[in-house]
């Protein structure tokens, strides 16, 4: 699937993108279908390597979509063309934010939810990259818009960051003030994170200042977990404490082993 910055843009045709999604892998539910939640993989990954962990999930409600970002030059490759959700020159908080590509992303997040039924309760997760894609999302759902401004039509339940961090995070409190509708939904938006002590490749200081950038916005329903000694991946202690939460968060009717 391609999405072209014009359809999601501010109207300008000064600057025309195209970004070509890949596979999109699906895990359905086992049990009583509860909640989708797309869940976005990391720089230079792909849907499927994602997908065959959340299939061994003891969370039978949820349907999983596992999206592939596209392929393009990433400035922090040197321009190599990766797997990207946006392009990223430098994880920190001074590094310039690709709106561009965050858009197109959270719009394709948005498409992938829209068709599901009305019953559904719908979120967004991530590891990395995907992880800060996911917690742009949220901030797309509490401003109810895009960074373009175009409006963000996806009412969400849940979103989850592991090993992430938050684009667009110098302007983010500016961009709530002043809005109630803003920040009653950024009150009652559950979001969860998780972040190594040891992560190597997104410092563990940007996924704590990421959380405390996010609760002074006004995101207060937050829960940031710490696991000290781990690295830039996921252990069996983390994912137990995502299923946790997602049960309890999203009501589900239970897990099966």
């Amino acid at each position: 699937m391609s999405i072209s910055s014009s359809t999601i843009g501010s109207g300008s045709q000064t600057t025309r993108k195209t970004f070509e999604f890949g596979r999109t892998h699906v895990v359905r539910p086992k049990g009583k279908h509860q909640a989708t939640i797309v869940w976005l993989h990391g720089l230079g990954d792909k849907g499927s390597s994602w997908s065959q962990i959340l299939e061994t999930l003891p969370l039978p409600n949820i349907k999983w979509i596992c999206p592939t970002a596209p392929t393009r030059p990433v400035a922090v490759f040197g321009g190599f063309p990766s797997t990207a959700w946006f392009d990223v020159g430098d994880i920190s908080e001074e590094a310039p934010d690709d709106v561009e590509g965050l858009d197109a992303s959270a719009a394709h997040v948005a498409n992938l939810l829209t068709t599901e039924p009305a019953d559904i309760k719908l979120g967004v997760g991530g590891f990395s990259m995907g992880a800060a894609t996911a917690l742009y999302s949220a901030t797309c759902r509490a401003l109810g818009q895009y960074g373009n401004r175009k409006p963000y039509p996806i009412s969400l339940s849940v979103v989850v960051g592991l090993s992430g961090w938050l684009p667009c995070s110098r302007t983010l409190r500016n961009q709530m003030e002043g809005s109630h509708e803003a920040a009653r939904c950024a009150a009652s938006l559950p979001i969860l994170l998780c972040h190594g002590s040891a992560d190597d490749v997104v410092a563990y200081n940007h996924g704590e200042k990421s959380a405390k950038t996010l609760s002074a916005a006004g995101f207060q329903n937050l829960t940031f977990q710490t696991y000290d000694g781990l690295g830039h991946y996921t252990i069996p202690e983390e994912t137990d404490e995502v299923c946790n939460w997602l049960t309890a968060r999203l009501g589900l009717d239970g897990s099966q082993s």
